[in-house]
């Protein structure tokens, strides 16, 4: 089948991730895949991914709301779709989940998806929930399946009646689990921690998220001279780039404790970061099921995260990890302390974190999964024969790492 993908922006982040696996999983599988972006992108990655399969950006895409470029952009997605005509359309992130549904609809794509990665509704002022609510609902009425990152996005789409409960498919965001359970160090260690190569590892914070806003890097930096009172040789490691690096930058530099705090930008491996990682931690305000959790849990740490929709599913608090009040990034800042310091109770989480069943994360569990749904939504004429190949991780992995 021929598959189209739409993408806001194209950087390494959760969702882009997840969208890249089923991509190179797709093409695998001998289908015709188009990704298309908009005009923030990391040109690395779009580099990489463009040896696997055609990648077309749209500059007229951006994320912030702006009539003008929405509107050519939505020409332009329309024109684009109309001279490939695609069997699939599926769309991701906010911004082109609206866009490209409309394309979609407009150039009569028989499959329309949208993957519900996170709520742009949620924590948001009452004009901006009023313009998304209405656009996702008016858009619901051709999209022929939803793909939710978990349940609870699955369960806050249908009591806001942004589609029925048979257009929901609930696909967790699939990564190599055996790429985390199964990581060293570094080589780099000394270099990330500031030490000399001989020395001992002092305790490490680690925090792997894109600079965003929303992700609250510069809140989680404000709380954690608290932590650096209480384990003076700590380390806070922030991995991840985005377009909040120049705050998060001024933070760093403003904090009385900028010297344990280490922002390393991206890195290709970080399943390696969260094995050197004593605690691991997420502070955003507004997540779909964060995967980086997850990994977290595979690579059996503990961890400390902020209360979000969906993460009942996974982390139990107290059990294999911390989960602190949504609102209060201060309070994970003491929960990172307290693991530190209590080595028996931080065993028992990383034992807990060992211990969770992430059979629904695999990499093959989510592209079979999506799959399924396409076939659903297009009917057996698209059903694969038992000489299909499967999906190949090794190739994304390698290609990730780039």
């Amino acid at each position: 089948m021929k598959i189209v993908h739409v993408l806001t922006r194209l950087l390494r982040a959760g969702s882009e991730e997840n969208t890249l696996a089923c991509c190179f999983a797709q093409a695998n599988h001998g289908h015709e895949v188009l990704l298309v972006h908009g005009n923030e992108y990391d040109a690395a990655l779009r580099a990489s991914v463009g040896k696997a399969m055609r990648v077309v950006a749209l500059d007229t895409l951006v994320h912030p709301l702006s009539p003008a470029s929405d509107v050519a952009a939505l020409r332009q997605l329309n024109s684009l779709l109309l001279e490939w005509h695609p069997d699939i359309v599926h769309t991701h992130q906010s911004k082109a989940g609206i866009i490209g549904r409309l394309a979609a609809r407009q150039a009569n794509v028989p499959g329309i998806i949208h993957g519900v990665h996170i709520l742009p509704f949620l924590h948001v002022g009452n004009a901006q929930k009023l313009i998304f609510l209405a656009a996702e609902r008016l858009t619901a009425r051709f999209t022929r399946a939803f793909i939710d990152v978990s349940q609870s996005m699955r369960d806050i789409c249908i009591a806001h009646h942004i589609g029925g409960p048979d257009q929901h498919h609930v696909v967790h965001s699939g990564f190599d689990l055996k790429r985390f359970s199964q990581a060293r160090w570094p080589d780099e260690t000394p270099r990330l921690l500031g030490i000399a190569p001989g020395d001992p590892k002092p305790p490490v914070v680690l925090m792997l998220a894109a600079l965003e806003p929303r992700k609250r890097h510069v809140p989680f930096i404000e709380a954690f001279a608290q932590v650096v009172e209480r384990i003076p040789n700590v380390r806070l490691l922030l991995a991840g780039e985005g377009p909040g690096r120049p705050e998060v930058e001024a933070a760093i530099a403003r904090s009385p404790v900028a010297g344990s705090i280490h922002l390393i930008g991206y890195h290709s491996a970080p399943e390696q970061l969260i094995n050197l990682a004593d605690v691991c931690v997420l502070t955003s305000m507004r997540e779909g099921l964060p995967r980086v959790v997850m990994q977290y849990l595979a690579g059996g740490r503990p961890c400390v995260v902020s209360e979000l929709p969906g993460l009942e599913e996974v982390v139990r608090n107290g059990v294999n990890g911390v989960v602190t009040p949504a609102q209060d990034v201060a309070a994970a800042a003491a929960a990172v302390a307290d693991l530190l310091e209590n080595e028996a109770y931080s065993a028992r989480l990383a034992d807990g974190a060992r211990r969770t069943d992430l059979t629904s994360w695999g990499l093959d569990a989510m592209c079979d999964s999506v799959e399924t749904v396409y076939q659903s939504v297009l009917g057996s004429r698209f059903a694969p024969s038992s000489s299909d190949a499967r999906a190949n991780p090794g190739r994304w992995q390698a290609l990730q790492r780039h």
